[in-house]
């Protein structure tokens, strides 16, 4: 059984190491420190480190540890949250003396020595609770603050339990981590507060958006734009969740300008987007993706593409 066997490797190592994606979520950050605190209360004798570039939006969660490069030597790394090895933040990652792979994305990578994938789970935090289930067995424990950034996880990859990947069995352990004394109404304040900025910058996108057909919209947020809002290209991920409720819009894209290239957040009520996104340097769910541009015009193809995704899904 694959989770045995993760836990048989956790025993194993002394020094663990654990990565996620760049460009972080609740649940890339939820599933590693997670893990790791799991891991630090239950084996207090090993070494647990967490790594990857900080995201400023995230520190309620947690904040990464500084790690040496000696300390890949001989180590268990794992890796959540990730589908494919190019966007592993911290690419020291096959420096250890083993891989473990502990994803929910459909697989576009298949890497690691031990591999968990379960694409029917609603976020990598799910799987990570279902590990900690398999431990309790052997007596393993959570504290509060394992609980507290599961739960983070599980809420974020679902949109607050709106989203089609929320199963009963997520309801289930979402009802058993809530058991755990954590202050959720802080939680989910610090999870969706709006800065001022940003709620003007929303005002701008819902001001210019434009429906095309066959039901797709783009937003294009220039740097010019985001200097003018006093914005972050990674403070523009709050935002693209805001036309999912307009109507006649079954799938759309942010474009948004960073220092070298364009960060591309795509989303769908239908349209499966995530294979666009695979094309371009990314990755994700059918319904939300990212990917990378090098260039405007890489962002026109981007738009053709789903475009042709959305006139095919309505035939």
């Amino acid at each position: 059984m694959t989770k045995q066997a993760i836990i048989n490797k956790i025993k194993q190592y002394e020094t663990i190491i654990i990565h996620r994606h760049v460009r972080p979520d609740p649940d890339a950050y939820g599933s590693q420190a997670g893990l790791a605190k799991l891991i630090e209360l239950n084996y207090p004798d090993k070494k647990v480190y967490t790594t990857g570039k900080e995201d400023s939006s995230l520190d309620f969660l947690v904040t990464m540890d500084e790690v040496p490069d000696v300390a890949y030597e001989g180590a268990l790394v794992i890796v959540c949250d990730t589908a494919n090895q190019a966007r592993i933040d911290d690419q020291r990652y096959h420096q250890g003396a083993e891989l473990i792979k502990i994803d929910h994305h459909p697989e576009v990578d298949q890497y690691g020595d031990l591999q968990w994938v379960d694409t029917t789970a609603s976020s990598t935090c799910e799987l990570i609770y279902e590990l900690y289930l398999h431990m309790k067995q052997d007596g393993a424990q959570m504290n509060e603050e394992s609980a507290r950034l599961i739960y983070a996880g599980i809420v974020g990859d679902t949109g607050r339990f709106l989203f089609p990947s929320t199963t009963p069995k997520t309801l289930s352990y979402a009802a058993e981590l809530v058991h755990y004394d954590f202050d959720r109404r802080s939680l989910y304040n610090e999870m969706y507060k709006t800065p001022l900025n940003v709620a003007r910058l929303k005002g701008h996108v819902l001001q210019n958006i434009e429906r095309k057909e066959p039901g797709y919209a783009t937003v294009k947020l220039t740097a010019d734009v985001l200097k003018e809002y006093d914005m972050t290209a990674s403070e523009t991920s709050a935002l693209v969740g805001i036309l999912g409720d307009i109507e006649g819009i079954m799938s759309w894209v942010f474009f948004v300008e960073e220092e070298d290239s364009i960060r591309v957040r795509l989303r769908s009520k239908g349209p499966v987007i995530n294979e666009i996104a695979a094309q371009h340097n990314g990755g994700g769910h059918p319904m939300a993706a990212g990917a990378t541009a090098s260039d405007w015009a890489e962002t026109e193809e981007i738009e053709k593409e789903l475009q042709q995704a959305c006139m095919a899904y309505i035939q």
